[in-house]
């Protein structure tokens, strides 16, 4: 399990999955979330713009990251 440091007060899903690496770009990034590849605190989220804040844990391909 990784971490995240984020700082604001939140960081947008999609531009998490981009900052973390786990895509090319923004649109691979919105694609991922479209098809249901991503979870935040364990549910399916399809909210591309979807705020996370401290203590958001986001899943995807086995990869997991939790928002500090």
């Amino acid at each position: 399990m990784e971490t995240f440091k984020i700082k604001g007060k939140y960081i947008q899903l999609n531009q998490l999955i981009k900052a973390m690496a786990w895509c090319a770009n923004g649109a691979e990034a919105n694609n991922l979330i479209d098809q249901g590849l991503v979870k935040v605190n364990g549910e399916v989220e399809h909210r591309k713009r979807n705020k996370l804040v401290v203590g958001s844990k986001v899943e995807f391909n086995k990869q997991v990251v939790v928002i500090e």
